[in-house]
């Protein structure tokens, strides 16, 4: 999954895709390196970022769809939002999935939404919001309580008549150093659900920070831990750097079909 940031904060590539020609040029670029995925967002999920409503996301992000779906027709389009309004919308506009960092939480309608679009959906655990998660979050047993998170909400959703459901541990979203790095250590214990599970670390500060560097320095520790989520189980990576990502993958399904 290749990431196409439509925001200006970003904390890694904002404002870097803001018109026409930097957009298709990006997401032909990440297919030719391996992308099945392209991921758009129009909100900013880094610590602190400022919350917009659903008809600013699609102010953005129906353009970029429509564009998308003239130029490249074949591409598969996941919609980064919590918002039911834009899910609903840019599912009707060609998007496929919707990736909802909230897991149905910043918005009681996106559950009916999903039930009535039928499209695959990923739900991530975040304690707290983007506004305040990082200010002190706390977990007893961070492994069992986000375990116990997923299973509820995987039942809500089934109860719904949703079947495709992915699931994403939500690393950098209400966790510390330490919370990060117990979950990617314990990442097999999620595949008991039997369901896809998306890592999404590309750049994140849980690798710059403990390196003692900047995003733009942290594609070598990018690929350390998609190497580590890959052998322990994850289905899909999201990624600013998707060359980089598929030879993590080549090397990890090679040496998997050689045990």
């Amino acid at each position: 999954m290749g990431i196409l940031n439509a925001t200006e904060d970003s904390f890694y590539d904002g404002g870097k895709y803001a018109n026409k020609q930097a957009i298709i040029s990006r997401c032909k670029t990440m297919l030719e390196e391996g992308a099945s995925i392209i991921d758009i967002g129009a909100q900013s999920s880094r610590p602190g970022a400022t919350l917009i409503q659903a008809e600013q996301e699609l102010e953005k992000l129906l353009p970029i769809i429509k564009l998308l779906k003239t130029e490249i027709p074949e591409i598969i389009i996941s919609i980064d939002t919590f918002w039911a309004k834009t899910a609903k919308e840019c599912i009707e506009a060609g998007a496929h999935i919707i990736n909802d960092i909230s897991a149905g939480e910043m918005d009681n309608n996106m559950f009916d939404a999903i039930a009535e679009l039928q499209v695959p959906y990923i739900i991530m655990h975040m304690q707290g919001t983007p506004q305040n998660m990082q200010k002190n979050p706390t977990y007893k047993n961070i492994i069992q309580e986000i375990t116990s998170y997923f299973e509820e909400r995987i039942k809500q959703l089934k109860s719904k008549g949703i079947k495709q459901i992915i699931i994403d541990p939500g690393f950098g979203f209400g966790k510390t150093l330490a919370h990060n790095y117990q979950i990617l250590n314990a990442l097999e214990q999620f595949n008991q659900f039997e369901i896809p599970v998306l890592v999404g670390t590309s750049r994140k500060s849980m690798i710059y920070n403990l390196l003692d560097t900047k995003p733009n320095n942290s594609l070598n520790g990018t690929s350390i831990t998609n190497t580590i989520a890959l052998q322990k189980g994850a289905s899909i990576l999201r990624v600013h750097d998707v060359k980089e990502a598929m030879e993590c993958i080549k090397i990890t399904t090679f040496a998997k079909n050689l045990a």
